[in-house]
């Protein structure tokens, strides 16, 4: 005697039943869609435009070096301001794995002015350096328009502007040659810099020969910082001392540092941001899941006759109970793909509005997806097994 057996329900009848379900309801479909999406659009452009930021920085770094120190004077036992020693550029030179040494002194007194009809208080914020003519190449900085100082410039009262300053000033590519009131008498700006990523102070600066600064603005060589780059491998030996070659005398009021640690500082900081926010496109990716939830139920809900006449010609209820699960795991993956697609636009778009390479590591939008899956499956459990608890009868009365 046979038996009967319980048709069997395949991966593509299950598809195709779920889209068919969902194609039933477009609108509520889109809307439910929707907060997934916006979830995983969120920590996808988060990790993103966080990972390309980095890569920007450590791309700079690379370019830049590691291996550039500063030393300035600090503060005396007494708490008073400290002074360099003049001889302190010489000093560091003899060091073997320093390569060169670089410095700027600023001039207190001095201020800059577009012309010398500005009023005195309204400075804009510049420092006046006198500079070392080989600073752009110990800082690796490059000069945006115009030239740099050279042994005929630095004697003479020639100005070359910070990015940041010339913009202040009114300075723009078409004005080398322009006169600025600076320390009381005019100078002549021969550049302007590029932004300098190591030393961003000199930004808002405006720079000049020592040799000008002696001659035409009572400046006493005093040291503000000492700028010196070492070979790769030996900047944490060279740091240790760098204070007692820098100053002999009081190592103790010599200020070191590492103008790259900002840079990679920034970078930590990053990161501890971008989780911050990763946890916020998690709090939106559940809300998400939860209008998934709630969709499926009312869908349960709606649909009694047709959960009804299937189960009266047949169907058992695991097949019921795969097509709702279906259809909310389509329902999350449309949203969730949707959200990969959006959140990598998003990261490609500001990317390139900022300049920086597009980073987008793969476990992101495979995590993206695998997060998706996960609350479509938690979402759409419960209705599932609701509508394969439904009786052919109640339900079809119902209907």
């Amino acid at each position: 005697m046979s038996t009967l057996q319980p048709a069997k329900l395949l991966a593509i009848d299950v598809v195709r039943l779920a889209a068919y379900g969902l194609k039933a309801r477009p609108l509520r479909v889109i809307l439910s869609a929707l907060g997934i999406a916006i979830g995983i659009a969120a920590m996808i452009a988060v990790v993103g435009i966080s990972t390309s930021s980095r890569a920007q920085l450590n791309q700079l770094l690379s370019e830049l070096g590691t291996n550039l120190l500063s030393a300035g004077p600090g503060k005396s036992m007494f708490g008073e301001a400290a002074t360099m020693p003049p001889e302190s550029i010489a000093m560091l030179g003899r060091i073997a794995e320093v390569e060169m040494v670089s410095a700027i002194g600023v001039l207190a007194d001095a201020r800059i002015y577009r012309s010398n009809r500005i009023p005195v208080s309204q400075s804009g914020g510049l420092a006046v350096y006198a500079a070392r003519l080989n600073l752009l190449e110990t800082l690796s900085a490059e000069v945006a328009v115009g030239s740099w100082l050279n042994e005929a410039t630095a004697n003479y009262p020639a100005v070359v502007l910070g990015a940041r300053a010339a913009a202040r000033l009114g300075i723009g590519r078409g004005l080398i040659g322009q006169q600025v009131w600076l320390g009381g008498r005019w100078f002549t700006v021969v550049g302007i810099l590029a932004p300098v990523s190591l030393v961003p102070m000199l930004d808002l600066s405006a720079l000049i020969g020592w040799p000008a600064g002696e001659r035409h603005l009572d400046f006493e060589g005093d040291i503000t910082t000492l700028y010196l780059r070492t070979a790769p491998d030996a900047v944490e030996a060279v740091r240790s001392i760098l204070a007692p070659s820098a100053n002999p005398k009081a190592p103790n009021e010599v200020d070191v540092s590492r103008p790259s640690d900002t840079l990679a500082a920034e970078a930590a900081a990053d990161v501890a941001f971008t989780g911050l926010l990763l946890g916020l496109g998690a709090v939106a990716l559940l809300v998400g899941g939860i209008g998934v939830a709630n969709t499926m139920v009312i869908s349960v809900l709606e649909r009694r006759a047709e959960i009804g006449l299937r189960r009266s010609q047949g169907a058992t209820r695991g097949h019921i109970r795969m097509q709702f699960f279906g259809e909310a795991l389509l329902l999350a993956l449309l949203g969730g793909g949707s959200g990969v697609l959006i959140g990598a636009l998003v990261t490609i778009g500001y990317a390139h509005v900022m300049g920086w390479p597009v980073d987008i590591p793969l476990w992101v939008p495979a995590g993206g997806m695998a997060a998706t899956l996960l609350i479509g499956g938690i979402a759409g459990l419960y209705p599932a097994i609701r509508a394969a608890r439904l009786a052919p009868t109640e339900a079809l009365s119902v209907g």
